[in-house]
């Protein structure tokens, strides 16, 4: 080999690292300015023709009724208003109602012109709903003492007091659940709290309420601990998790550390959700948390879920967003076959839609039929494009490509089994309200205040997720928990304590 082959080698090897290094720089210019400009939705807008699939004729009727709710306009198409009545304000029908009467002046009761005094003939209601701020009072339990007039070493006789969640607390469990429920639903931190008390003359130090989040955590804990074994021995499990940061003891600073969620059930939507405070983002607590599992779980590519799969713990069936966003940012790769992916993918996610409304046993038939020669071509496409065609080995492209092959053993575990879901979003939707709070929290105090934040993140956020108020759920089991019977205990869970009040 001459020097002047040596040096063509050489500097077609340095223009093709370039090259990568561009399209590189590109797809995060891309990204960037969508994050600034563009929308963030990882919608797929189809052709007409891809919104219908042969056997499913519900689907062509529910975008025919979609497309009655529009009206043509000029240059443009605007969905009419919404005049179903869920945008009106409503209220119990028990409200309590304060009435103002405003009257007439006297001299306006008289007719100018000849003086007859005018006469009622009826009155023009009007409905404000208003807003007192919560009101604080003091409940005073007084308990008479009983002793024997003449025999005083019998000591003296008294009822004992009620039974509570936390002993010696001058805080009701009415107070108690309102702070809990704002700080872990309305993501309200314990120093504002403190500020709004003391606006209304009741004065908490931030301290104070800090010592009774936790100790109501340590209390509720046996709750949790059931909810956790629930979850698991539902066979269906969806998990994530996301960072938070943590103070590290006497230096003053945040370190990062996880909270994980863990969703279960056989329904479209799971109810029980926990959530676990852990100081990393080690194999071992993913490992932890899903000892003695062995049914489906839904979740993202995490190591530690691949290799409990590899090891064949569990079913596993892997997110198709996760895999879908990867091709989303592939956007300078080859957009004609990227954009065959992405609508190919969309077929399965409408498919999917259409088929939970049908019986579990019609939907395996659904995705046998229709779902399963998809993803087997998209399998047999994208492994053809991988290794038959040209990709810079440094581009968000090559990457997606890479995220999907490296998929291919599990991708269709989801066809096979009912309650099985194409995404995880169950689990990113419980997700959202640790990434909500954090926002306004900032972070947790210790590993202590982590664990106690996770068992009340997951009875609150398991009330939010069936609908139930938890001032109420929290008021009422805080009183009966202590004296509740351990072999009963399943009674005071979200979903089984909403039953028995119907």
């Amino acid at each position: 080999m001459n020097l002047a082959t040596s040096t063509l080698e050489n500097l077609q090897a340095e223009n093709q690292e370039l090259k990568g290094e561009i399209v590189s720089l590109q797809e995060q210019l891309d990204w960037f300015k969508r994050q600034i400009f563009g929308k963030r939705s990882e919608k797929i807008v189809l052709t007409s023709e891809e919104n219908y699939f042969p056997g499913f004729p519900w689907t062509a009727d529910k975008v025919s009724e979609k497309e009655k709710k529009k009206t043509m306009i000029p240059a443009h198409e605007r969905k009419t208003a919404n005049r179903d009545g869920q945008d009106k304000i409503t209220w119990p029908s028990d409200l309590p109602v304060e009435k103002v009467f405003i009257d007439l002046p006297e001299d306006q009761k008289v007719c100018p012109e000849t003086g007859v005094p005018l006469v009622k003939i009826g009155e023009e209601k009007t409905s404000k709903l208003a807003l007192q701020p919560g009101t604080f009072y003091i409940k005073e339990i007084i308990r008479p003492k009983y002793a024997h007039p003449q025999r005083s070493e019998e000591g003296i006789k008294i009822a004992a007091l009620p039974e509570t969640l936390l002993t010696r607390c001058q805080a009701d469990e009415s107070l108690l659940a309102e702070i809990l429920v704002k700080k872990f639903a309305d993501h309200l931190p314990l120093n504002r709290m403190s500020e709004i008390f003391a606006r209304q003359g009741v004065f908490i130090s931030r301290q104070i309420l800090c010592q009774w989040v936790m100790r109501c955590g340590e209390a509720l804990k046996p709750l949790y601990d059931l909810m956790h074994k629930e979850i698991l021995a539902s066979g269906n499990v969806f998990i994530d998790e996301t960072p938070v940061k943590m103070l590290v003891p006497g230096k003053g600073e945040a370190q990062q550390a996880f909270m994980w969620v863990l969703s279960g059930g056989n329904a479209a939507n799971p109810a029980y959700r926990i959530y676990s405070f852990r100081p990393n983002r080690q194999h071992r607590h993913a490992a932890e948390l899903l000892k003695g599992f062995h049914g489906v779980l839904h979740s993202d590519k995490y190591g530690a879920y691949e290799v409990l799969a590899n090891a064949k713990q569990f079913i596993w069936c892997p997110c198709w967003v996760h895999i879908r966003r990867n091709f989303l940012e592939a956007e300078s790769g080859d957009p004609p076959f990227r954009d065959w992916v992405l609508g190919r993918i969309q077929e399965l996610f409408k498919l999917e839609e259409e088929a939970w409304l049908l019986s579990p046993e019609e939907r395996l038939c659904v995705r046998e039929q229709k779902e399963v020669p998809i993803i087997d071509n998209l399998i047999h496409s994208i492994k053809d494009r991988l290794v038959n065609g040209k990709t810079l080995p440094k581009s968000n492209f090559k990457d997606a490509l890479g995220y999907f092959v490296s998929l291919i053993p599990y991708l269709k575990n989801y066809t096979l089994l009912p309650w099985a879901r194409l995404d995880n979003n169950v689990a990113e939707r419980a997700v959202r309200s640790i990434a909500v709070g954090r926002k306004n929290w900032l972070f947790v105090g210790s590993e202590d205040g982590g664990e106690a934040a996770a068992i009340l993140f997951s009875l609150i956020q398991t009330c939010r997720a069936i609908k139930i108020n938890p001032v109420e759920y929290l008021q009422d089991i805080m009183v009966r928990l202590m004296s509740h019977s351990s072999q009963k205990l399943h009674e005071l869970l979200p979903d089984h304590w909403a039953q028995s009040k119907k």
